[in-house]
């Protein structure tokens, strides 16, 4: 995924307007399609910027694990140059390549295909410990969200990763406490996530995962812990920017219409 990205520091208030036109895309993208999961999607915006913008290089590799959220990662992907921005007007559209979940062989720059929740962070441990095999530098970066840690499929991964010490892999848990359903803590309590993984031999930072300082912050220490496996857990905001989805669990999956469009557009204009 690295390999042609050209790395140049920005600037906080570079990357916040960066999202500030993500967020656009992503409510242009959803309202013009009439599907798709804002909530999740709105909420992953600042890590995903943090990635594609600071962070990935050559022999990197970044896995989407609840890809549900990809009209964030199409439209970050569009803002880095990495597809054609005219082409997030198609998003689910018959034949085109930005399906409602990521298809690695649609779609250049897409690692994993994605569906299933809670496979992804076992797709990025296997590639990880097949680079560690391979004696090949790179880390692999696996973003998960909280709700998908229902998934025994998901602590299988966790403790997978901890056997082998993956310490090439990072994972990045957008912990926005919101789930299809209702609240994490109503459908499945996770209690104590961070016990939990330290419990199972990972090392743990936890951070906003809407402050650009904090994300980078996080991601060099992980990157400085060798031998040492790092979950970053990014507390951030279910529906980041719009005032009438924010911690709402109704907007997980579920298409503005016009009144509403205009309205969450007229919020971020006047962010």
């Amino acid at each position: 995924m690295g390999k042609g990205m050209n790395m140049t520091k920005l600037l906080p208030n570079e990357l916040q307007a960066i999202s500030k036109e993500v967020r656009k895309d992503i409510l242009k993208m959803i309202y013009g399609a009439g599907s798709g999961h804002p909530g999740g999607s709105l909420s992953s915006v600042e890590i995903l910027v943090s990635l594609y913008f600071e962070v990935l290089g050559e022999g990197d590799h970044f896995f989407l694990s609840n890809g549900h959220i990809c009209p964030a990662l199409y439209s970050v992907m569009a803002e880095k140059g990495l597809i054609d921005k005219n082409l997030l007007g198609s998003y689910t559209k018959f034949g085109s390549p930005l399906e409602g979940h990521p298809e690695r062989t649609k779609l250049k720059g897409i690692e994993n295909t994605s569906g299933p929740l809670g496979l992804g962070l076992a797709q990025a441990a296997g590639y990880a410990a097949g680079l560690k095999v391979d004696s090949k530098d790179g880390f692999i970066y696996c973003m998960t969200s909280d709700g998908e840690h229902d998934e025994g499929n998901h602590w299988e991964a966790v403790n997978f990763a901890a056997k082998y010490k993956l310490s090439n892999l990072i994972q990045i848990v957008d912990k926005n406490d919101i789930q299809i359903e209702g609240t994490v803590e109503e459908i499945m309590p996770l209690g104590n996530l961070k016990e939990k993984y330290e419990a199972s031999g990972w090392n743990v930072i936890e951070i906003n995962g809407h402050n650009f300082s904090e994300i980078l912050d996080a991601v060099e220490g992980a990157k400085q812990e060798h031998n040492k496996l790092v979950v970053i857990i990014a507390n951030t905001i279910f529906g980041k920017g719009i005032s009438f989805m924010e911690g709402n669990p109704d907007w997980h999956a579920k298409a503005p219409n016009e009144e509403e469009f205009k309205k969450a557009m007229e919020e971020l204009e006047n962010e």
